[in-house]
């Protein structure tokens, strides 16, 4: 018998582990959700050297509706005089096509930012090679503050990354966003929600592992 008691001890604290941790990784989204939600507020920003506009898909030479919505906004930093300059990032998914940076940069000029206050990048592949990339031409070009835009849902994400990337960085989320349909904007809140969870589990995990090295 006493073999028996230890098993359903064993199974009991299983279970109760496995519930414990279920409640930890539940909590844990709905504070990603809630820092989601919280920074896609709109925000007036203080004025920065530059705006960084976050990739998104181009076709072929024009700006998806997504995309174009960032890259007004980021007009609307320039003309209004809170930025200088523009940094564009994102590469091409396709050899042969333009970057999405080109496609930004080539919107901007077409309507009437200067050519000496657009940087661009056009390697990066998502958001952290955005921030990456936008970094070292803020570098480059004695840049100090920026202010990130980007949809209003992807602020929380980007605002994290930059911040681990010690970047003075402020966000200013686009006013408006093409993911207008109440299930569009639930989805992609619940999508950012989850990819913000799972960066911070990596950078505490990437944290963790490098203390461990030093010692």
């Amino acid at each position: 018998m006493p073999g028996i008691n230890a098993g359903r001890g064993f199974f009991y604290h299983l279970r109760t582990g496995f519930f414990v941790s279920l409640l930890f990784v539940l909590a844990n989204y709905l504070l990603s959700v809630a820092e989601v939600y919280n920074m896609s507020k709109p925000k007036m920003p203080r004025q920065a050297d530059a705006a960084v506009i976050l990739g998104a898909a181009a076709w072929d030479k024009r700006p998806s509706p997504v995309f174009r919505e960032r890259i007004n906004h980021a007009l609307y930093l320039y003309q209004t005089g809170m930025v200088k300059k523009l940094i564009f990032t994102g590469g091409t998914p396709k050899a042969g096509f333009m970057t999405e940076a080109a496609v930004g940069r080539r919107y901007a000029l077409q309507h009437g930012v200067d050519a000496e206050d657009i940087l661009y990048e056009n390697m990066s592949r998502d958001t952290y090679q955005n921030l990456v990339n936008a970094k070292a031409l803020a570098d480059d070009n004695n840049i100090d503050s920026v202010i990130i835009v980007s949809d209003p849902y992807h602020m929380a994400r980007a605002a994290f990354m930059a911040r681990d990337l010690n970047m003075q960085a402020q966000t200013s989320p686009t006013p408006t966003t093409r993911f207008t349909a109440t299930q569009s904007q639930l989805r992609f809140l619940a999508q950012e929600a989850y990819l913000l969870m799972a960066y911070q589990w990596m950078q505490t995990v990437h944290r963790a592992s490098t203390r461990f090295q030093l010692i």
